[in-house]
Order: structure tokens, then sequence, then C-alpha cells
């Protein structure tokens, strides 16, 4: 088995460690939607209205946002496995007391913790999944932690939903808790011992992160999220109000939205190892026009649902190849870091987009919500167009590896158009 110079295999060893941050991504992403299914059973036995059981939604997603890069910077120094291992332990423990006959304050308190350990296992578990692998794979890799999210999406928040309404609401939290806690031992048994890399300082690791390439990389994060939850938030709504599904059907648009969405991780992932940049600009562009060809397509059941699956299949394919971007710009010194901030980006793009779906329907109806969230996409390929100002940072500039001596989909472009 060959190991790379951070001490992680990649032969059959990296082969189970990557399964084991899939099967754990899937647990966390699990618990972070399966709320919205039981909402309206939390809130009666918690005494709230349904409005502010809402809230328990709202304290995951600035869990993940905000408390994910504090959670970062405060343990930049601990080895990855053992930090993996802690975000599992603190998730367990936040769905424990969610599941328990607590006033409704203390939910949402540990909702908020929950988000908080989510957004820094998922940074971490991206940055621990690329180094387990040669630079070609990394892409895939990383492609790994966000397929047990949208498999989790497809698979698990469904199964949790229908268990929420089948049992008492607080055997599902219980369930994630005890969940989590396998997903623990695993890590811990086939993970290898990891230090993280740098080991630096938090100022260092900021001066890492804190640069104009990794910002414009996070904005637009926030932008291609934000502006697909425009719509996505009230796709229930859209579909009722101005195609005309009804029932159940509208569920069947989810399912293939779902579905598309983990078909996009899988190829999206490949697409990252051979253009990154490329890769992010093309799903871009698709999301735009998708997106706008939906204002379109009116009551057309069929093709509406051909627009959801392109949709879904390209809104999760951009997020390997981003997410690696991310990494691989901040460099050795900062990857840990901005690989958290990466996932606190596409949660803080969700939060806005849900806020401006609810203000958008209410002031002007379902119908304006496509051409909007066509137009926030569109407003990054300003950003992801921009020329590469520097290179990534890291020991790649003094070491030259693979994965600087493959141009990513940018430079390709730029090297076909450069005068001789």
């Amino acid at each position: 088995m060959r190991r790379t110079d951070d001490g992680a295999g990649t032969g059959g060893t990296g082969s189970r460690a990557l399964a084991a941050l899939g099967l754990s991504a899937f647990v966390v992403g699990t618990a972070e939607f399966a709320v919205v299914g039981v909402l309206d059973r939390m809130a009666g036995s918690l005494n709230v209205s349904a409005a502010t059981a809402g809230l328990l939604v709202t304290a995951y997603a600035l869990g993940v946002c905000l408390g994910g890069p504090l959670l970062a910077a405060a343990t930049l120094r601990v080895p990855r496995r053992r930090l993996l291992c802690a975000a599992l332990g603190v998730y367990a423990g936040a769905n424990v007391v969610a599941s328990l006959p607590v006033a409704f304050a203390a939910v949402l308190a540990a909702r908020t913790v929950a988000g908080a350990a989510h957004g820094l296992f998922v940074g971490v578990a991206c940055a621990a999944a690329a180094g387990l692998v040669p630079a070609e794979r990394k892409g895939r890799a990383v492609a790994v932690v966000f397929c047990g999210i949208a498999v989790a999406n497809l698979l698990g928040v469904p199964v949790a939903t229908f268990a929420g309404h089948s049992l008492p609401w607080q055997y599902v939290f219980m369930a994630i808790a005890l969940l989590a806690c396998l997903a623990l031992l695993l890590v811990r048994a086939v993970i290898p011992t990891v230090a993280p890399e740098g080991g630096r300082p938090l100022g260092a690791q900021l001066r890492h992160v804190v640069r104009m390439p990794v910002l414009i990389l996070l904005a637009t994060a926030v932008l291609l999220f934000g502006g697909q939850f425009v719509l996505f938030t009230q796709l229930s709504g859209y579909l009722q109000e101005t195609v005309g599904v009804q029932g159940g059907a509208v569920g069947l648009y989810l399912l293939v939205f779902g579905a598309a969405g983990a078909a996009g991780t899988v190829v999206g992932g490949y697409l990252a190892d051979r253009a990154a940049a490329a890769t992010v600009i093309v799903a871009a562009v698709v999301l735009a026009g998708v997106l706008a060809a939906l204002q379109l397509l009116g009551a057309r059941p069929v093709a509406v649902g051909v627009a959801v699956a392109v949709w879904g299949f390209a809104g999760f394919g951009f997020a390997p190849a981003l997410q690696l971007r991310t990494i691989r710009r901040a460099g050795a010194g900062g990857g840990d870091l901005a690989a958290t901030l990466g996932a606190s980006a596409g949660n803080a793009g969700i939060a806005a987009g849900a806020a401006a779906a609810s203000g958008l329907t209410a002031a002007y109806g379902f119908s304006v919500l496509p051409l909007v969230a066509a137009a926030v996409c569109l407003l990054t390929l300003p950003l992801t167009c921009l020329p590469r100002p520097v290179r990534d940072a890291g020991p790649e500039r003094v070491q030259p590896s693979r994965e600087h001596t493959r141009p990513d989909g940018a430079e390709r472009v730029a090297s076909l158009t450069r005068a001789p």
C-alpha cells in the first residue's frame, strides 16, 4: 500500500476510509433536513406554533455557517481522525438532547450545536478525503463526502419522515444519534492518524484563506447555492400553483431531483479531477439556463420534470469541484480551515436563498422565483471566469506534484486561446 506524504494510505485502507467518510456524511445529512418532515408533530408536542418550530431549521443553518468555522479555528492543531470522531460524538449528543422531553429552547440549542458539529465534520471530512488519495483522484474523493449528503436527501430524509409519522418523532433523533455513534466507531477504526496540514496557528491559516482567489470561490458558493434555494425552498408551492402538480406527485419531482443530484455528485467528482474550474463554469451556465427555462415551461409537467432532473444533476455536480478548488487555493497552510468555510458558504447561500424566497413569494407569488434564481446563478459567471491571479498556496509551489503539472479547466482554455 503506497502512503502519501501525510501518512494516508491510498490502497485498501484509503478505500475503506473514504467509505467511512461517505457513510458518516450520510448520517449527518439525514439529520439536517429530517426535521422538516416532522416539524408539525414537533410543534404540537413542544407547545409552539409551526412558525416558531421553523426556527429549528434556522438554528441548524446558523450552527453550520457560524459554529463550523469557529470550531475549525479552535481545533486547527487537532489531528483529523480525532477531530472527526469528536464532531460525530458532539453530533450524537446533540441529537440525544433533542430526543429528550425537554423545553423548546433546549431543542433549539441542541439543533444549533448539531449544526456546528455538521459544519466542522463536512469541512474536515473533505480535507481528509482529499488527503487520502493521489492528486489525480482528489475530486472523486471529495465527491464521496458530498455523495453521502446527496443520498441522505434521496433516501435518509424520506425514511426519517415516514418513521417520524409512524412513531414518536423523538425516535428519529435517537436513531440518528445511534447511527452517529456507529459512524464514530467506524471512523476511529479505519481513518489513518493524520495531523492537520501545516499545523499552523489561526493567524497563519487566515492569511492563506483571506486571499482574493479563496474569497471569490466562497462568494461563488454563496451565489450558486443561494440562487438554487430561491426556488427550491418554495418548489412544492411552485409545482402546485404554477405547474398544476398535485398531491403525491410533488414528492415524485423531489425524488427525481434527489436521484439526479446523487448522479451529478458522482460525475462531478470525476470532472473535478480533470477540469475543476471548467466544471464550475459549465454548471453555473447550465443552472442559469435550466432555471430560466422553468420560467417559460409553465404547466408542462413532463418538461418541468426533465428540467428538474437537469437542475438536480448540475446543482450537485459542481459541489466537489468548487470545494476542491477552495482547498487548493488555500494550500497546505489554510486548506483545513478553507474546507470548513466552503461548507459554511454553501449553507449561508441556502439561508439567504430561503429568506429571499419567502419575501418574493409574499410580494409577487411563485411565478417569479425561477427567473430570480437564474439571475442569481448567472451572477457567478464574472467570478468564475476571472483570470487566475496567483498560483495555489502550499508546498506544491516548492515541490511540484502531479496535481500542478495538469492544468485545470480555466488554464486549459487560456492555453488554447493564448497567442503563440
